[in-house]
């Protein structure tokens, strides 16, 4: 890159986050530019971290396993791409983030959810072969692996859903996701209708299906078919209150971030234009409009 630039080695969980909130707060009187080389889990801490501050733009260079993020949004192919952007005319996308009240509170920028897709974010993440496999360029392989162990361990549940003042109940219950944009889990296009600049989130419920069914309609989520399914739901809203009858694993990107508790609601937001998307002067993969910047 011809540009003057720092380069931050992460060093576990959060640091990215954290480097993200010291430009958020200590640069606000020049535009700051924070490129990220990984995959969904760094994009997401440097968005997080980055949220609110109008004069932070967040680009990334996908190096991960799952990389749902640069199916979703623009992203620059190389380093050398990004030189091109600090030397052309700085476009940007305000773009929303989902926010759960789950602890001490999550955003999301892909999608959050509970339940049988979490359980296999909880495998994959622990898994010791995932960072081999990666390598290789095998890493979907893994998550291959622990979604036919899920199929098998993983016990549905009943779901209380409140969307926009609308109660809802569903019995056996898989999973239930809620999207800012239609890309999650390496490529499924679990909400084809997401769009991150409409100020709106999507809810996909999957339920009382077999196993057998189950891994039908999960492979159809490829190709976003699978809303053709009468045991699947989809809702658009601005708000979910989702309370499972049991205790069931939550992720945020891909990254879990614990358990529910039984009978303890957790409300799903959404913040308009949080962020800033770095991006070339084009309608965006989702038909997002980018601005122009001098």
């Amino acid at each position: 890159m011809a540009f003057p630039y720092q380069e931050f080695m992460t060093e576990g969980p959060g640091h990215a986050m954290a480097i993200a909130r010291g430009f958020a707060a200590h640069h606000r009187k020049e535009k700051v530019l924070l490129i990220a080389f990984g995959g969904d889990g760094t994009v997401h801490e440097i968005i997080a971290g980055a949220a609110g501050a109008e004069h932070v733009v967040v680009g990334s260079v996908g190096a991960g396993s799952g990389n749902d993020f640069g199916r979703g949004f623009y992203s620059f192919g190389t380093a050398d791409d990004g030189g091109a952007y600090l030397a052309g005319r700085h476009d940007t996308a305000a773009l929303d983030v989902g926010e759960a009240d789950f602890k001490d509170g999550a955003i999301f920028v892909n999608s959050s959810g509970i339940g049988f897709d979490a359980e296999i974010s909880r495998g994959t993440g622990n898994s010791t072969l995932k960072p081999f496999l990666n390598r290789l360029g095998l890493g979907k392989f893994v998550y291959a692996l622990y979604t036919v162990r899920a199929l098998f361990a993983f016990r549905t549940f009943s779901l209380e859903v409140t969307a926009d003042g609308e109660r809802m109940n569903y019995r056996d219950v898989w999973f239930a996701t809620v999207s800012n944009q239609p890309y999650y889990g390496g490529g499924m296009k679990i909400s084809p209708l997401s769009d991150p600049a409409d100020g709106l989130i999507e809810l996909t419920v999957i339920s009382r299906l077999s196993r057998v069914k189950l891994l039908l309609v999960f492979g159809s989520v490829f190709f976003g078919a699978h809303t053709a399914f009468r045991e699947v739901d989809c809702r658009q809203g601005r708000s979910f209150s989702l309370k499972a009858d049991r205790e069931v694993p939550l992720h945020t990107d891909g990254e879990v971030a614990g358990d529910t508790e039984p009978g303890s609601p957790v409300v799903f937001t959404v913040r308009p234009a949080a962020w800033r998307l770095a991006g070339q002067q084009r309608t965006g993969r989702l038909g997002i409009k980018h601005e122009s910047t001098p």
